[in-house]
């Protein structure tokens, strides 16, 4: 049976354990046995009573070589539990605990804690350390946030080290914002040309859609599937994926209108072509306003089958 996990890490005083009770104190647990992996103790500590209160059992490991599969199986088999949340050690390797733990257990989230006023510190002194947790965090939170800090967090464009992770800051008076305020670009346009990553097509058609102008001017390429409708502009095609919004019941295509009248006649729907394009932003009837147009300087097809990761996943 599949056991979901949910990881929270950071570095020790970065407010993990924290948010980490928070979660087990809400909702979260109802009518679910949660086994909770205490694998640091930090300034803060859990009440076995309030944990046993939420239908939560804890179990501290003590090094990270206990992070193998037999002491993981055999926790699972003690406790049964419907799902598992991990208070990690920041220190820990997280790629280790992935190699490491059973095949049935899947992770499901992971959230790391950053003290806002210690990051520099750390990206200075353990940068590999601190950039694996950030790179493959689903959500990072910012806490004891100042705006001055806030500022140089934005300054620094966390979006390109982790394009896909909610962020938010957590100010020291108790308010909270996202860290992207509209001035945030996920991909770097200092350069001639962006080259859009296979992996990457959703969050950069989720940009240019929202904040178009801010690529307007620029060159793009990227590997899209031809779709041709008579709604489109005289002369063009929508170039895009099929993607994943939700669930497997909820995949649409998104694209993006690619003006070049010498090429239309020569991609058919459901072609794979690389699109190398200039982008222009123009009042279109197809987005029901300003949006992006992407006029063709070079088309070719794609050579072989359809990409590895063909579908969209946001």
């Amino acid at each position: 049976m599949e056991i979901p996990v949910y990881i929270f890490a950071g570095f020790l005083d970065s407010g993990k354990t924290q948010f980490a009770r928070e979660t087990l104190r809400s909702s979260f647990t109802d009518d679910c046995r949660t086994l909770l992996l205490l694998c640091e103790e930090g300034m803060e500590e859990y009440d076995p009573l309030e944990l046993a209160a939420h239908n939560v059992v804890m179990e501290t490991i003590e090094s990270e070589e206990e992070i193998n599969v037999f002491r993981l199986n055999e926790l699972e088999r003690d406790y049964r539990p419907d799902q598992i949340v991990i208070e990690y050690n920041g220190m820990w390797s997280l790629a280790n605990f992935e190699q490491n733990m059973p095949a049935n257990w899947v992770i499901y989230q992971l959230v790391v804690t950053v003290d806002a006023a210690t990051f520099d510190l750390y990206v200075k002194n353990m940068g590999a350390i601190m950039m694996e947790k950030l790179m493959g965090a689903d959500m990072i939170v910012f806490n004891r946030c100042t705006k001055e800090l806030a500022a140089a967090l934005r300054k620094r464009n966390l979006k390109m080290v982790n394009r896909r992770a909610e962020i938010f800051l957590s100010y020291r008076d108790g308010t909270d914002e996202e860290y992207d305020d509209g001035t945030i670009c996920p991909f770097d346009l200092s350069g001639d040309r962006l080259d859009v990553a296979d992996e990457d097509f959703g969050f950069w058609y989720v940009d240019i859609l929202e904040h178009p102008d801010r690529y307007a001017g620029k060159i793009v390429r990227f590997l899209g599937r031809v779709a041709k409708d008579k709604r489109f502009p005289r002369g063009s095609f929508v170039a895009g994926r099929h993607a994943m919004v939700c669930c497997a019941e909820d995949i649409s295509f998104f694209g993006l209108i690619c003006m070049g009248p010498a090429y239309v006649d020569k991609v058919h729907t459901r072609d794979w072509v690389w699109v190398t394009a200039r982008v222009a932003v123009e009042d279109i009837d197809l987005y029901e306003g300003r949006g992006p147009m992407l006029y063709i300087e070079q088309l070719e097809p794609s050579p072989g089958p359809a990409p590895d990761k063909e579908l969209v996943t946001f």
